[in-house]
């Protein structure tokens, strides 16, 4: 059996959505595997997909009245639309249908990009609408394990040690991890061809799905942007620096910003705030949502990371490396969290900052395999004397080395396996 059909944690959720709304809007980046899931792995309803021109021409011609035969058809079941971004009318057709009809579960939409990008339109589906995003495999799927439970874990009134159970990962490991990525049949591939497929498949999006969004001229300033944002993930943007960089207008840089988010090729880590009036930046960050797609833009292979290397390369990457495995497991999560970074004026930082209610998670990433009473200094700080000091405060530092640590009240230093770990 292939990662191609590895189980999908998301297939839950989509399940939970069906029950309660008329439209699930399932998106996120090409050949993360949207269209397995609700062919292969979901198996049931009608499919149709929009990548046939004949299809989408008959679409184009009668939106509504295509679509109302095709819901008639699937009955109880519901209609599959895969690449709904293709169709320029199918929004306000499902709109008038979903209207005409309050049952439960009637379209499952894929799409690199959502199709409901009108404000109009996605506000006027409120409450009959649940968008969900489906990204590239997180380790726990690739491991065929349950879906991580960290953070409910440090959410815990007393989180315990014991209770994360998983198997240790050495450096070299970690590292092979975060140069095949998490895109099911792309990652199985030697790394020369994987790294080429991948930037092939960057290529393929600036050329064929920035169209569906927005009509570019010089796909090439977008495909120089690219570049630029992988050299910059973990990290605050600067527009003038990269508008300068790319040698495009500023609002030009926002706008291929935006795009590259709605195509979930990035993702937007906003500052928390603690709304206390001190001095907090309030510029988010911006990370790559794979890391075999971005080691690939980046040129980097097995031994880029090495003693002599760029020193500072392996932390952005294993920075974004967690947050993404974070972000997948976040829906799944009981305390459904918020993920945020901050950073204060004077230069005090916690990588990423994971909210619920009056509950605190604080992250910091580490690319070393040992770890000190130093890495949780602006941890210690924070949750003493600093915003979180009245909130339950957890501070973690994920870092390279094997061992499971603690260093004081709610201070633990775990190895970056325990993001696919099995809490007991």
């Amino acid at each position: 059996m292939t990662d191609t059909y590895l189980p999908r944690h998301l297939v839950q959720e989509l399940e939970v959505a069906l029950q309660h709304t008329r439209v699930v809007n399932l998106i996120g980046p090409r050949q993360a595997g949207k269209t397995t899931l609700v062919r292969d792995l979901f198996d049931r309803g009608n499919f149709i997909s929009l990548d046939d021109a004949a299809t989408l021409a008959a679409l184009e011609a009668d939106s509504y009245g295509q679509i109302k035969a095709m819901r008639q058809v699937a009955g109880d079941n519901p209609l599959i639309i895969d690449e709904a971004q293709r169709s320029t009318d199918l929004s306000l057709a499902i709109k008038r249908i979903v209207d005409e009809d309050r049952s439960k579960g009637q379209f499952v939409l894929t799409g690199s990009s959502n199709v409901f990008r009108t404000a109009n339109v996605a506000d006027s589906l409120a409450g009959r609408m649940r968008t969900l995003t489906l990204w590239p495999l997180s380790t726990s799927e690739i491991c065929r394990a349950p879906v991580s439970r960290l953070i409910d874990w440090a959410m815990a009134k007393n989180p315990e040690m014991s209770a994360i159970k998983t198997n240790m990962a050495s450096r070299s490991e970690v590292i092979d991890v975060l140069l095949k990525g998490g895109f099911p049949e792309v990652r199985q591939m030697p790394l020369k061809e994987r790294q080429r497929q991948y930037r092939y498949n960057v290529d393929a999006m600036v050329d064929r799905d920035v169209a569906d969004i927005f009509k570019i001229r010089k796909t090439d300033a977008l495909r120089r942007l690219v570049n630029q944002m992988a050299a910059r993930t973990a990290n605050e943007l600067n527009i003038s620096t990269l508008s300068n960089a790319v040698k495009i207008r500023r609002e030009t840089t926002e706008q291929y910003v935006d795009i590259l988010l709605r195509l979930s090729v990035v993702v937007k880590l906003d500052a928390w705030a603690s709304g206390e009036g001190k001095r907090e930046i309030k510029n988010p960050k911006y990370h790559f949502v794979d890391s075999g797609v971005l080691c690939a833009l980046r040129h980097f292979d097995e031994h880029a990371f090495d003693i002599g290397g760029d020193p500072t390369a392996l932390g952005a990457v294993l920075e974004s490396f967690v947050l993404n495995e974070l972000l997948r497991a976040a829906p799944m999560q009981d305390s459904d969290p918020r993920i945020y970074h901050w950073r204060s004026a004077d230069k005090r930082e916690i990588d990423i900052l994971i909210e619920s209610g009056g509950r605190l998670i604080g992250v910091e990433v580490k690319a070393a395999s040992t770890v000190s009473a130093r890495d949780f200094r602006h941890l210690r700080w924070f949750g003493q004397d600093g915003p979180g000091c009245a909130r339950q405060f957890t501070g973690l530092v994920i870092y390279l080395g094997s061992e499971k640590l603690s260093f004081g009240s709610r201070m633990f230093a775990l190895p970056v396996s325990s993001l696919r770990a099995v809490i007991s």
